[in-house]
């Protein structure tokens, strides 16, 4: 048998992922589910989309350098992004486990990688180190494109990095400072000094527009 399929890595809202053997080869299928509320016509539009959407955000990554799954297959009829497996670790239970200078590599390596998707008018759109694969190489992976977009605005890479930089608040609160300040300095040898400084002006404003809502909240 060609597939086998091994079993559900993850079921969300909008996909379910199944980790695959394809012809020997080690493989994710992501496949977009329907949404029942939506009329049948309409949601198959908009998972096709999104599905094709992915795909070239996740092919064009590849062409830059990016550590990205390799896509071998894209099925708009049946909306599912086959693509390479990623051996290795979630950046995201790794960190408190590795010595300070691996961190520094690290953010610094993923920094540089989300500055080559800026560079190039791609935008993440989820960029948390849950979706960051740590293989036993050194290399960090980006993973989970599904929320990505082409885009070159500011507020869009601003949106980009305040995800980041909030993931690390809250997720690893202790090695927030050490951790940013290294994916800025890979950010900013892409972008440099200036696009660099301009977005992190946008980030503050970003910040600055969620305590205010929450305050409102509050009150």
């Amino acid at each position: 048998m060609e597939i086998i399929r091994l079993c559900v890595i993850s079921k969300g809202a909008e996909a379910i992922i199944f980790k695959e053997l394809w012809y020997g080869i080690m493989v994710v299928r992501k496949v977009r589910i329907p949404k029942k509320y939506r009329s049948p016509m309409l949601d198959l539009v908009l998972r096709r989309q999104r599905t094709s959407l992915e795909a070239k955000l996740l092919i064009e990554a590849k062409s830059l350098g990016v550590p990205v799954p390799t896509v071998f297959e894209v099925d708009l009829d049946n909306t599912y992004i086959l693509m390479e497996f990623i051996e290795g670790m979630r950046l995201r239970d790794f960190i408190p486990k590795m010595p300070l200078d691996e961190r520094i590599k690290s953010f610094t390596q993923v920094g540089n990688s989300v500055g080559r998707l800026h560079a190039h008018g791609i935008v993440h759109g989820d960029l948390t180190t849950s979706n960051m694969i740590l293989t036993s190489s050194g290399n960090v992976y980006l993973i989970d494109f599904g929320l990505g977009m082409f885009s070159s605005e500011l507020e869009d890479r601003g949106v980009d990095i305040h995800l980041m930089l909030r993931a690390l608040e809250s997720t690893h609160a202790a090695y927030v400072e050490e951790c940013f300040k290294a994916f800025l300095k890979g950010y900013e040898s892409v972008m440099g000094v200036k696009e660099t400084r301009k977005i992190l002006n946008k980030v503050k404003e970003i910040r600055s527009r969620g305590r205010y809502v929450s305050e409102r909240r509050v009150r």
